[in-house]
């Protein structure tokens, strides 16, 4: 197979969780269908699998993982209501997580047999990614052994506080799902669960730790710029109207 390391970036902007999910597992689909049909035909007939990256935000939703506990939602259906926010039992990896207007979330639909074929290798690129983009604001983070995702005050751990959510899933070597980072998220959400099943450490934002809010797009352009170079990955653009 030819090797592809374009990547077709789409900004979704404030997307419903379910539309941006069923968009998500459209194009995974339509990756590992090509993939199966590559494997019947010979190498010079073969046609490239694409590679996606879907920036978005969510309205006020909870999703839990497949190793997630229900228990950790610590609202019931009228608490839901309250709130405005929605649930969903999805298929990635991981507990129970919030997201928000105000998160940046990354959904990366690559397909690794065009970068490297390592899950945990995948997801240290991406808490890199995010530790990188951090660190361009001044903020110091990094990982806490047997913990996924980004954190700051991971050295000393007196009071560590996350800052990025991580969950993925993969098959036949191609990704869905991915990573949530607290810019100007109302952190009040996470009251409302254990987040990622963890009781112990708290959860913080971009805006919460520098006192100001953060523009988003400056964000997103930092974190295209190390994503690419960690990866090796050209990004394209690709318009918003195209995203259907």
């Amino acid at each position: 197979m030819i090797q592809n390391k374009e990547v077709l970036l789409q900004r979704l902007g404030l997307m419903d969780y379910q539309q941006a999910w069923d968009y998500q597992e459209k194009l995974f689909k339509e990756i590992l269908d090509l993939k199966a049909q590559n494997r019947s035909l010979p190498e010079d007939e073969q046609q490239t699998t694409p590679n996606y990256l879907l920036f978005c935000q969510h309205p006020h939703v909870y999703t839990l993982g497949k190793s997630g506990h229900l228990d950790h939602l610590l609202l019931d259906e009228q608490g839901l209501a309250e709130k405005e926010a929605t649930f969903y039992k999805i298929n990635r990896g991981g507990d129970i997580t919030y997201h928000g207007p105000g998160q940046l979330v990354a959904y990366p639909l690559l397909d690794l047999d065009h970068f490297f074929t390592d899950i945990h290798k995948y997801l240290r690129f991406l808490e890199e990614a995010v530790i990188l983009t951090l660190a361009d604001f001044g903020l110091k983070a990094g990982r806490i052994a047997g913990l996924t995702g980004v954190w700051l005050d991971f050295e000393e751990q007196k009071n560590p506080r996350k800052i990025c959510a991580m969950g993925v899933k993969c098959s036949r070597w191609v990704t869905m799902h991915g990573l949530a980072l607290n810019v100007n998220t109302d952190l009040a959400y996470f009251g409302n669960i254990v987040p990622c099943g963890i009781t112990d450490k708290a959860v913080t934002s971009m805006q919460l730790e520098l006192g100001r809010e953060v523009q988003m797009q400056e964000v997103e352009e930092k974190l295209l710029v190390h994503f690419q170079e960690l990866f090796g990955a050209s990004i394209v653009e690709k318009a918003h109207e195209e995203r259907y």
